[in-house]
């Protein structure tokens, strides 16, 4: 019989592609925990036991189902811990006559695997992952000849591909965006839900992970492991989402608060991101839920979450490779500072960055405008170097695979790329953050001040960023009252020198 050996990556774990659809004792499934993939950045500890855990719960269910499974855990003496050495070795040792693999979602390791295939001996062969709406190429072809990939025109075409929030040619409701719907900060902590939680034991995993020596940041509850780690788990998450979050998720899906870390968000991303729900699905329950609810739900808490994972998901996968690999080496703004020691700890007088990043040292997660317009926007304002922004936002979150991750930080919040993804940089001053929660009310710096003891350092940043990207920002339309507001500033030389200050003294802030 003629045996094949088939590879499944730690973030493909799609119980419903097609190559399980019939048992076949011809094919052999392959899954790896290895160092190769632990040690290329170092990863949040609740990131590496997730994808671990997820990854078992996965070969469990092919098994169980009738496949045949080759695992190798972490620790084994038999994994060399090498995707090429590992896939060359049990080639020859199982006498396979063809390899297959889904295509990666990773440039480095869709690299990798096509210099693996050319160096085996026998036929290899790749395979789509059945999980996206779009192609790799798609965004490329459907912005041919465009400087600036504008996502509204994308998202409004998946709109129609897929009839989803239309009638017919049009969006319900006549409208396709409720965006300026969606920024209200949350003034009644009643509103809050618990989220739903799978708490698990998982001391073995984390014993093992550090008796590996593998580095990692951040807290684990070893007795009560939460996120879902089985398509079970995640299912039961998303149920959870439409019948008790979604009423509000829209109306607060940008707001601060110390008052709880997840919100109305959905923590389903790294459900999505590892495969284990696909992107079609999750949209469609969602619209399901709300065409049954009407009454209590309306369209733009629905059309708000529906763009992040049909629009901004699916957008953010298309600019990756479409750009890749140059867009990794992108610093439009020739940034070189390092991040400061307690992007490592959350110990600053910054409330807001203290509370955002002890929150992801926590629970492996932030929010997006956490995400974009705390930390990215500290960043960016103190002209902190674009790896060094990816390495700390791939390594922290549990959803974090570069494919998004990337394109998010480098592109969207760091606007290294110059504009690929956005059209203006995403920054702010102090007031969009008290504006938007609690956060400046419990710091030791003053929000309303720009200059003097106490002064808020997002404040003179904030002028200082502009002033020192004039060429390269001021032609741009979108910011052009920013400039003219900055000439007119009677204490510009004050607030400058202030903002000099903060950047020699990043540190201590």
């Amino acid at each position: 019989m003629t045996k094949t050996l088939r590879l499944i990556l730690g973030d493909q774990l799609n119980l419903s592609h097609s190559w399980f659809d019939k048992t076949d004792s011809k094919f052999t499934y392959l899954m790896l925990e290895m160092r190769q993939e632990t040690d290329y950045v170092t990863h949040h500890i609740q990131k590496a036991v997730a994808f671990f855990l997820s990854m078992r719960n996965f070969a469990d269910q092919l098994r169980d189902a009738g496949h045949e499974v080759l695992y190798f855990k972490l620790d084994q003496e038999d994994n060399e811990q090498d995707l090429s050495k590992m896939i060359s070795k049990l080639v020859k040792e199982g006498n396979f006559k063809s390899f297959e693999y889904q295509l990666p979602d990773e440039y480095r390791l869709d690299q990798q695997l096509k210099t693996i295939s050319n160096s085996l001996d026998i036929p290899a062969r790749a395979v789509g992952t059945e999980h996206f709406l779009t192609e790799r190429e798609f965004l490329a072809d459907f912005f041919k000849g465009k400087k600036t990939y504008l996502m509204e025109t994308f998202y409004r075409q998946m709109r129609k591909d897929y009839d989803i929030l239309m009638e017919g040619k049009e969006p319900i409701d006549g409208k396709w965006n409720f965006d300026a719907e969606n920024r209200s900060a949350l003034k009644d902590k009643r509103l809050l839900r618990k989220p739903k939680l799978h708490p698990k034991a998982v001391n073995e995993l984390v014993e093992m992970v550090h008796r590996a020596g593998v580095k990692t940041i951040g807290e684990i509850d070893t007795g009560a492991f939460n996120w879902p780690t089985s398509r079970v788990e995640c299912l039961e998450i998303l149920d959870y989402f439409c019948e008790n979050l979604l009423i509000h998720f829209g109306d607060y899906q940008d707001a601060l608060t110390t008052w709880d870390p997840f919100l109305f968000h959905s923590r389903l991303s790294f459900a999505m991101n590892s495969k284990m729900l696909s992107p079609l699905e999750v949209v469609k329950r969602v619209e399901e839920s709300w065409k049954a609810n009407q009454s209590q739900i309306s369209i733009s808490q629905v059309e708000g979450f529906i763009r992040q994972i049909i629009g901004w998901r699916e957008y953010m996968r298309g600019i990756y490779w479409a750009k890749m690999p140059h867009f990794a080496e992108l610093n439009f703004f020739g940034h070189d500072r390092k991040l400061p020691d307690w992007f490592w700890t959350g110990k600053t007088k910054m409330k807001c960055l203290s509370h955002t990043i002890t929150q992801s040292l926590e629970q492996a997660y932030a929010h997006h405008i956490q995400r974009l317009m705390v930390t990215g926007n500290f960043m960016l304002l103190a002209g902190i170097h674009p790896d060094e922004v990816d390495q700390w936002y791939l390594g922290i979150y549990i959803d974090a695979i570069e494919w998004v991750e990337i394109t998010n930080t480098r592109g969207m919040s760091q606007f290294a790329d110059g504009g690929i993804v956005g059209t203006k940089p995403y920054v702010s001053s102090a007031n969009y953050i008290k504006k938007q929660g609690n956060y400046c009310g419990h710091c030791a710096y003053d929000p309303n001040k720009k200059t003097g003891d106490g002064a808020c350092p997002f404040n003179s940043l904030y002028w200082h960023f502009y002033d020192r990207n004039r060429d390269k920002l001021e032609k741009n339309p979108r910011i052009g009252m920013a400039y003219r507001t900055l000439d007119k500033m009677k204490d510009k030389a004050e607030i400058l020198k202030q903002a000099d200050d903060y950047l020699q003294k990043l540190a201590e802030l």
